[in-house]
């Protein structure tokens, strides 16, 4: 009888470990990945039952985090355009998957690397600049093809012939700002408040300081700060309002800027504010007083007040399913799964295609010179070998708590 229940146990014991998947290498649960997964890439995708391709497409951003707005933006908003695309049946369809990174270096590469364990042929995002920078240097070196809804230095794309942008770049934006302070002489007196520690900040300032001393607009005094946790900036505010600053432009994100909104009222200094597209998303934070924004000017280039089909349909969708009004990243993010969808749709034997053949093949569709696109974010958008979108930038000020012309 022991005899019997000992080797009963030992059935057992080892019914338990192939039901645990257990192998040599010690992993558990799941298929050992592909040699091509394993050296950075991935295999085709397998076409569906009706003969169509999908394409696995991973987005990487803040869904956590001081930058969380942003992220979850760009999330919902390339969410909306996937669900829309692949409810049309056609040849192409995607497969979205989107990993948080907390708006860190570190953590954005973990989530790429997560993606690729995944088998991602394609990466959106990242959604902030520093991650982006650093995630990718390794998809250049790995040979995916990335699209960034809104990561916007030079230094994204820099070497990189794999990497392209949908929102403006930074320079272009402290250009276009400058032009446009001087063009409508909305000052004769500047003050610029910028991060000098990201590269996103330094980026508009630099060009729109450039832009300023070319065009003849006076900067009275160029105040910086060194992180975004900084939370007192009554010494750049002081600096400013004793120099006679009539304008304050602040190439920043909302969360620094609706702390020195509320100091600038407590010390009764009433510039005028003019912030970049990384101020859109001010009015949407949590319990802040959206007084204190009347008046601020911001480019971007999305305008969920339009009247257009394409803008009032994506507005009320996003309406509908997350019970608020999308920025500009939820835009961009819609515009970037089309033109990922729309260039797909240009190139013969995708099916056939690893990630790194894929990559060659989206780079020659979206530098082609015939490739554009009508967005939610710009008519006829193209790209440049270089990376970098050519699209018009809007400038809308607040009034009463909303976006206005």
């Amino acid at each position: 009888m022991k005899k019997f229940l000992a080797m009963l146990l030992a059935v057992v014991m080892l019914l338990a470990l192939a039901a645990c998947g257990g192998n040599n290498d010690g992993q558990t649960g799941g298929s050992q990945p592909s040699d091509s997964q394993t050296a950075g890439g991935s295999q085709p995708s397998e076409p569906a039952s009706d003969g169509a391709v999908t394409i696995k497409v991973g987005g990487i951003g803040p869904l956590t985090g001081d930058n969380a707005v942003y992220g979850v933006a760009t999330q919902r908003g390339a969410q909306i355009a996937v669900d829309e695309i692949n409810a049309l049946g056609g040849a192409v369809r995607l497969e979205y998957d989107f990993q948080d990174d907390t708006g860190t270096t570190e953590t954005a590469v973990a989530a790429y690397n997560n993606l690729k364990d995944w088998g991602v042929q394609v990466i959106y995002g990242c959604t902030t600049t520093d991650p982006c920078i650093s995630v990718a240097a390794e998809t250049y070196a790995d040979r995916y093809f990335q699209l960034t809804p809104s990561a916007s230095s030079p230094k994204v794309t820099d070497g990189k012939d794999n990497v392209f942008q949908m929102c403006f770049t930074d320079p272009g934006q402290g250009m276009t700002a400058a032009n446009y302070v001087k063009d409508n002489a909305l000052a004769t007196k500047v003050g610029v408040i910028y991060n000098n520690g990201d590269s996103y900040s330094t980026g508009i300032a630099q060009g729109f300081l450039a832009q300023a001393e070319e065009i003849g607009l006076e900067v009275v005094t160029e105040q910086t700060f060194p992180s975004p946790t900084t939370t007192d900036f009554n010494v750049q505010l002081n600096a400013c309002k004793d120099a006679g600053a009539e304008l304050v432009f602040m190439p920043i994100y909302y969360t620094p800027a609706s702390l020195i909104l509320a100091q600038a009222k407590q010390m009764n200094y009433a510039p005028t504010f003019f912030g970049g597209d990384g101020m859109d998303g001010i009015l949407a934070i949590e319990g802040f007083d959206t007084s204190l924004a009347e008046g601020l000017i911001l480019l971007t280039p999305f305008d969920a007040a339009a009247s257009d089909e394409r803008t009032s349909g994506f507005v009320s969708k996003y309406q509908e399913l997350y019970g608020e009004t999308p920025n500009q990243f939820a835009a961009d993010g819609y515009d970037c799964m089309y033109a990922i969808y729309n260039a797909c749709q240009q190139i013969d034997g995708i099916a056939d295609m690893d990630s790194a053949a894929l990559c060659d093949a989206l780079i020659g569709v979206f530098t082609s010179g015939s490739f554009s696109m009508d967005g939610l974010t710009g008519s006829g958008m193209t790209w440049t070998a270089s990376g970098e979108v050519s699209k018009e930038a809007m400038v809308l000020t607040v009034k009463n708590g909303a976006y206005a012309h």
